[in-house]
């Protein structure tokens, strides 16, 4: 009788184990899914992001030679004017010449949200595309900017990112060092370079490394939780 309980219980714990191994599995299956999906829809959308960038910086440099062509034709055609002539004249274009300028190139949502830019962190390998609204759905989409002038502009940025499991977005942000190079690419296809000056851990209330002073020149703060949880992880980094 007692063998026949003990076989019981020994056939319910394993049972227990087999179904706690599965979900397990099953858990870091999903986990790494993810992972991998995040990873392919960032290289999926880099195409959008490159020829976005191309049609920009041409678009601006046919602008900026129409306007060098108008400066060169007024050049050439004031000696023509009546030397009696007191009253300034115009060329006959109405319009500012920019209007030209848009070709109807437009970069698509990432995912439903709106991009604003690009992150690069060599050293942990990180590339991820910056989003411009802020909730916990694009929380777990992307990286986002939640506070500053936004990318590459003058002051500091403040880019926010989960610390998941499966090692995405800024969960190795631990990693940073001082000296560490981090990278921005905005819209109009500037890549500015970042260097790592600062790493500390705070508590989730304190919100002062979102106002620092940045002496005039460009910064970044990345903020992600601490394995745990319980607190949050600071990376400061400046232009150099």
């Amino acid at each position: 009788m007692l063998n026949s309980k003990y076989s019981k219980l020994l056939t319910i714990i394993l049972v227990i184990s087999i179904v706690a191994i599965i979900a397990l599995l099953v858990f870091i299956g999903i986990d790494l899914y993810k992972a991998h999906t995040t990873k392919a829809d960032v290289k999926d959308f880099d195409d959008e992001f490159e020829s976005f960038i191309e049609n920009n910086i041409n678009s601006n440099t046919t602008q900026d030679n129409n306007e060098n062509n108008e400066i060169n034709n007024n050049e050439i055609l004031e000696p023509d004017l009546p030397e009696d002539l007191n009253t300034p004249t115009t060329s006959g274009n109405s319009g500012s010449g920019n209007s030209g300028s848009s070709s109807g190139n437009k970069l698509p949502p990432y995912k439903g949200f709106t991009v604003i830019g690009r992150i690069e962190i060599p050293k942990i390998n990180v590339k991820y595309y910056l989003l411009e609204e802020y909730s916990p759905k694009a929380l777990e989409t992307s990286v986002v900017v939640i506070y500053g002038p936004g990318p590459n502009q003058v002051g500091n940025t403040v880019i926010a990112g989960h610390n998941f499991r499966n090692g995405t977005f800024f969960s190795n942000n631990k990693k940073l060092t001082d000296g560490d190079k981090i990278y921005i690419t905005d819209l109009q296809g500037n890549r500015v370079t970042y260097e790592v000056n600062r790493h500390y851990i705070t508590d989730e209330n304190d919100f002062s490394y979102a106002v620092r002073d940045t002496g005039g020149k460009r910064a970044i703060s990345l903020t992600t939780c601490t394995d745990d949880s319980k607190n949050r992880l600071i990376i400061w980094a400046d232009e150099v």
